[in-house]
């Protein structure tokens, strides 16, 4: 699971067809996952919020009304991910999509900026 994710997040491997292999995978298990990527992937650790996170929000490929997009843009990080589980498991899909969007993006930055001349990642070198 975490060598797709990280894939996903390089390039390596197209959105949707690492999107796809993940959706195989337990819910809840990837739901921690990659909220703990994300979580990590953001610089700024007092409120979880950065340029970064703020664009992944405004581009995840989705409908802007679904409700795991209304939860994360309403609410700060860390509660957001609180109250996504408790969603209905006809949301987790979505769920998925987005995170692993939002992972993307941030990690993306992440690596252009403060991993940009080596970083000890090793999910940065490996994959």
């Amino acid at each position: 699971m975490e060598e797709i994710i990280n894939k996903v997040a390089q390039d390596k491997l197209d959105f949707n067809v690492g999107l796809q292999q993940l959706l195989q995978y337990d819910f809840e298990s990837l739901f921690v996952t990659l909220s703990n990527y994300i979580i990590n992937s953001i610089p700024n650790k007092t409120d979880y919020n950065s340029e970064a996170y703020q664009n992944a929000l405004a581009t995840i490929p989705l409908k802007p009304t679904y409700t795991p997009l209304i939860i994360l843009k309403t609410y700060p990080t860390k509660i957001a991910f609180n109250k996504l589980p408790l969603l209905p498991k006809s949301e987790n899909d979505k769920i998925i999509i987005s995170l692993l969007w939002i992972f993307k993006i941030t990690d993306t930055e992440r690596r252009n900026t403060e991993c940009k001349n080596g970083c000890g990642h090793f999910w940065h070198e490996i994959y």
